[in-house]
């Protein structure tokens, strides 16, 4: 497909009336309604306004670019129009824009519609272009330019492979709110400098497709700079220690030329990723299996937390308040009950494994993960099947890949709309139901029933250890593990090891707070500041309030939180505590089997870590 077949003559003006912003906004989006692109005109006006409410899309060079991905959007189309004298659009160089393309993509738009209308943007920054398309006499002459301009562009992508076989000089990740058109308008305008200047660059472009064109460790080791230039968040922890400039996508079409020169002379600033040292570290990025885990647990998080609270709420009115037949039914229990387990909390697995899909497959994976997830809560799999549905999701989504890889071209538009979905999402529920569902829900049952089993000796040992693994890496991989483990044990009917979980991520914040209120001596003055938020923390149940103080004294600090936590969790089980929501710290107490002795046992664990603490650390003086 090529760039002017998204043109059509009904939606070419070539005399705009408009004298404002708005004005000419109304008047590419009535031409594309009018021609029958859109599905709702008003939807997608709104959608182009807030997309100039993040920056403006007037360019440099009396050019702009309003465009918007949108369900509103029926037929990928770009209206074109010009207005000869001018109007102000905010532009970059602050010049009147004349040349106005508006960019109407479908929200399911396929990889090839997204990127032929991303290098129609990179077109623009030709002179030559821009000359031809002001002087054109009638619509016609508008689609003939961009029909020159691809049989140009095939002939540049053969030369562009050849010339990059070294590691580059200069790495570039570029990315845009909607990744359509100042994604690729800064990579191809850092591309176009670094070939006028000699230098080896490569660009990663984090555009509506996903991440194209991705860096390597290897690249980024040997790269003399990195140019981030981005409007929304990129992966950045792998930049750590290096001559990292990050500026707006704009300042990389503006002046890409200052920002090469920077990174070749590496004047940027060293990047220090959050909570690496200040020197240089040897430490890779987390990857593969846990960078996966890491990705559905932390998505999955605030649907346990919001559907959690909403569930601990409706047992203040009765721990069977929001069953009609109870007599201490209650509408209102029944409203946060429905809204916090039947539907929040319901979703936390298909969510989980959905988003593992995606880390590991991008955008393909999400559906057939999320889809395995759904039938691992359906059928018994819990928490257990619905990792396995999402890393299963993914790598079946990888697997297609490489099979339709040698499909031809024409099918490249299908493959995200049709054949990865429709493949995915049977081979992964086929495997689900013939080889996984069934051996995961027996496993959970026999582990539910050796749970209901134990006596009390045994309990509280499980106790400790649960409640230890909370404040070992206060986050990490072990804390949630141990986290995972007490929600799963919840969705199973035992609310016996969740308490010890809970009591264990409290008492490390908690029982730091209380050293540093009363071992003053102990602490630096920014440390008893930082104390004071550890009460907060260790309250509402977020361990990682803990952790600038064990990131700088981990020797003492982490046993002694996992002693008191230990002692904390031990406690909880010989007290018989049930807590059947699954976050909160102290605002879900009240729900919770003898709430008084779940707080002794919270406090004595904060005690005991506070006087560790105040026992073993050397004051400031020394």
């Amino acid at each position: 497909m090529k760039n002017s077949n998204l043109f059509s003559e009904n939606c070419i003006n070539l005399n705009l009336k408009g004298s404002t912003k708005s004005e000419i906004i109304d008047e590419l989006v009535e031409m594309l309604n009018a021609a029958g692109k859109l599905n709702d005109k008003e939807e997608y006006k709104k959608q182009i306004l807030k997309r100039e409410s993040q920056s403006s899309t007037g360019l440099e060079e009396g050019i702009a670019i309003p465009h918007a991905k949108t369900v509103a959007v029926k037929i990928p189309s770009i209206a074109f129009g010009i207005s000869k004298n001018g109007v102000d659009y905010e532009s970059l160089d602050g010049e009147p824009s004349k040349l106005f393309f508006m960019i109407a993509a479908p929200a399911n738009a396929s990889d090839t519609h997204i990127e032929i209308l991303s290098k129609l943007t990179t077109m623009l920054l030709d002179d030559e272009v821009r000359e031809k398309l002001l002087e054109v006499k009638n619509p016609q002459e508008v689609i003939e330019i961009l029909s020159l301009e691809d049989e140009e562009e095939k002939k540049e992508e053969v030369t562009e492979k050849v010339e990059n076989s070294e590691f580059p000089e200069v790495l570039a990740v570029t990315a845009c709110p909607t990744g359509i058109a100042h994604t690729y308008m800064a990579a191809d305008a850092l591309i176009k400098k670094a070939k006028e200047l000699g230098v080896n660059i490569k660009v990663e472009t984090n555009g509506s497709t996903g991440v194209k064109n991705m860096l390597t460790d290897e690249e980024i080791k040997n790269a003399k700079g990195i140019i981030v230039a981005a409007d929304k968040n990129v992966e950045m922890a792998r930049f750590d220690s290096k001559n990292v400039e990050i500026v707006p996508v704009k300042e990389g079409i503006k002046n890409p030329e200052g920002l090469i020169k920077n990174a070749i002379n590496q004047t940027a600033p060293i990047y220090k990723a959050e909570g690496k040292s200040s020197g240089v570290s040897n430490k890779k990025e987390k990857t593969g299996f846990y960078k996966h885990l890491m990705s559905g647990v932390s998505n999955m998080l605030p649907f346990v937390v919001g559907g959690g609270i909403l569930i601990a709420l409706s047992f203040m009115f009765g721990i069977t308040a929001s069953n009609p037949s109870d007599p201490n039914y209650s509408p209102i229990a029944k409203l946060l009950n429905d809204i916090g387990g039947g539907n929040a909390f319901f979703l936390m697995v298909p969510v989980m494994a959905g988003f593992i899909g995606m880390s590991i497959a991008d955008r393909p994976g999400f559906a057939p993960a999320m889809v395995g997830g759904l039938i691992s809560l359906n059928n018994g799999g819990g928490f257990l099947g619905g990792l396995i549905g999402g890393f299963l999701g993914g790598y079946t989504v990888i697997l297609l890949k490489k099979v339709f890889s040698k499909l031809p071209q024409s099918f490249e538009g299908l493959k995200p709309v049709l054949l990865y979905p429709l493949f995915g999402i049977f081979i992964t529920g086929a495997l689900m139901y013939g080889f996984i569902v069934d051996p995961i829900a027996a496993l959970n049952n026999g582990v539910t029933e050796f749970l209901k089993s134990l006596g009390t000796g045994n309990l509280v040992l499980l106790g400790i250890v649960l409640a230890a693994m909370m404040a070992t890496d206060m986050g990490g991989p072990i804390n949630k593990s141990s986290f995972t483990f007490g929600i799963m044990m919840i969705a199973a009917g035992n609310y016996y090891p969740h308490a010890a979980v809970m009591a264990g991520g409290m008492v490390p914040p908690l029982g730091i707070a209380l050293a540093t209120t009363f071992f003053k001596n102990k602490f630096t003055k920014d440390e008893i500041d930082a104390g004071k938020t550890c009460y907060i923390m260790g309250l509402s149940f977020i361990t990682e309030g803990a952790i600038p103080f064990a990131a700088a004294d981990p020797v003492r600090v982490i046993p002694a939180s996992i002693i008191g936590a230990a002692i904390a969790g031990g406690l909880t089980m010989f007290f018989r505590v049930q807590l059947p929501a699954p976050h909160g710290g102290i605002f879900v107490f009240p729900v919770v089997t003898h709430p008084m002795m779940y707080l002794l046992a919270v406090v004595v664990g904060s005690v005991v870590t506070a006087l560790i603490l105040g026992f073993i650390k050397k004051s400031v003086q020394e």
